[in-house]
């Protein structure tokens, strides 16, 4: 349930494509077709804020976000990694892991902002999720 009575939808639905997971939390690939490759690893329980959890959940939390930022850099080579943990939405504690390259719409502004030039599009590598899913069961075996 959120703080306004209603489903949360994290609680509810993956969130994206389920990727990799563990009792944790979960890794999904975002549905965002205009900036492939973004990810969200999402807390399994509820749980609002980061500050919601032990130090030790902080610190498992934390090096899956670090490990999938690893793998889309490797696999991308992108420009930049944009990590974003908002919640006003969807006040689940889930982090946002977003490629980010020089001439997308947005940069060198958040994903979030109005666009400053044309889509160009960007495809995802073929298998991508598949070696995401290979580099994450390595780094959190």
């Amino acid at each position: 349930m959120t703080e306004a009575g209603g489903p949360c939808q994290l609680c509810a639905e993956a969130g994206g494509t389920l990727v990799w997971s563990d009792a944790f939390c979960r890794v999904v690939l975002a549905e965002e077709a205009e900036v492939p490759g973004t990810c969200r690893v999402v807390l399994r329980r509820h749980a609002a804020e980061l500050s919601d959890l032990t130090p030790i959940e902080r610190t498992e939390l934390l090096l899956v976000v670090v490990a999938v930022e690893a793998a889309l850099r490797e696999l991308l080579l992108p420009d930049k990694i944009n990590l974003a943990s908002l919640g006003n939405l969807v006040p689940h504690l889930h982090w946002h892991v977003i490629p980010r390259w020089r001439d997308d719409r947005w940069f060198p502004r958040t994903i979030w902002a109005e666009p400053v030039r044309e889509a160009r599009p960007r495809e995802l590598p073929h298998g991508f999720a598949d070696a995401l899913r290979s580099r994450l069961g390595a780094e959190r075996a």
